[in-house]
């Protein structure tokens, strides 16, 4: 069987080409190759385009995707896009989420645009949780509605990591169309972990020494403690359960934020570049180049490959049922 040709909308650093590339091992797990090759891919953040040009020897185009023209793309069988989700995000409340409002938030016309012109076999969209609530729940409907009317059957699902592997939580809507003529059944992958007991702890990707430049000051931790009651959700973890969601501002997280941080020893921590790659499932091969600054906005932006394959999986299973 031939290789399925890939274009990759607003890949990232590449978290979603891992997983569709699959032939990679973590946590002592080995994830077969998919027989996928990446043609094509876009994003405008230059950081996250060299860590992926890094990793996956393309060059990403880096314009605007709405200055790139459908012809302009070579090949492909598949389509895939995590549109950005900031104007979605129910953490994003600074400046308030505006979902299909905001310009960013209309990102996925594109992806529509694309899909219309080229009619690929395929394309796997996603986005955070808060996609299904934005703009009154007003926003979902629609988008669903314009993948449909670019002629596919459009399926989706709320997947959470933590239940295909991932030392962490985080919920991700996976939006899936083939295109119509083709009359697949898509089923979506089942959890492969059954209870939260069986989720991957923390503790199996944290580093037991680590630079000093990751701990916080004393003074840090002693303002934190009066502040202790109106403190937000971000804590330090339990080592031996999956990790809250990282996300991009880790370079800048505070022990009064949303973000996870560590307790090692008496001590706190924000989480290396490199336990955030293994947090998210990035397996170890996976290079890391640029600022530090960068590295955590990239990683965290990023999907988790680990699931992310279980998901390119289960639609190759379905193409080739056709």
């Amino acid at each position: 069987m031939e290789k399925l040709r890939v274009a990759s909308l607003f890949c990232g650093c590449g978290g979603t080409d891992v997983g569709l590339l699959g032939n990679f091992d973590f946590l002592g797990k080995h994830y077969e190759s998919n027989s996928m090759e990446i043609v094509y891919a876009n994003d405008i953040d230059d950081n996250a385009c060299n860590i992926f040009k890094e990793n996956f020897k393309i060059t990403p185009d880096s314009r605007d995707i709405r200055e790139v023209k459908s012809e302009e793309l070579p090949e492909f069988d598949i389509l895939t896009g995590g549109f950005p989700c900031q104007s979605f995000s129910i953490i994003a409340q600074n400046p308030k989420r505006l979902g299909v409002k905001d310009e960013r938030g209309k990102l996925f016309f594109e992806m529509c645009r694309i899909l219309r012109e080229r009619q690929p076999k395929y394309f796997i969209a996603e986005n955070v949780k808060g996609i299904l609530t934005a703009n009154k729940r007003n926003a979902f409907p629609l988008i669903i509605k314009e993948f449909e009317d670019s002629g596919y059957d459009v399926q989706y699902r709320i997947l959470n990591s933590a239940d295909y592997g991932v030392p962490q939580k985080r919920e991700r809507v996976i939006i899936v169309g083939f295109r119509k003529d083709l009359r697949i059944s898509f089923d979506f992958p089942e959890a492969e972990i059954e209870s939260e007991d069986g989720y991957a702890p923390l503790r199996k990707v944290i580093e037991a020494d680590v630079d000093e430049k990751y701990f916080f000051s004393d003074r840090a931790v002693a303002g934190m403690m009066k502040k202790r009651e109106s403190m937000n959700k971000g804590r330090a973890q339990d080592i031996n359960k999956p990790c809250n969601t990282v996300g991009a501002h880790l370079a800048k997280v505070s022990l009064n934020s949303t973000d996870p941080v560590l307790m090692q020893g008496s001590r706190y921590r924000r989480f290396t570049p490199r336990e955030v790659a293994r947090i998210q499932s990035f397996p170890d091969e996976f290079e890391l180049v640029g600022s530090e600054a960068a590295q955590y906005r990239a990683l965290g932006n990023a999907i988790p490959p680990v699931m992310f394959w279980h998901v390119a999986r289960a639609v190759k299973e379905g193409l080739q049922e056709c």
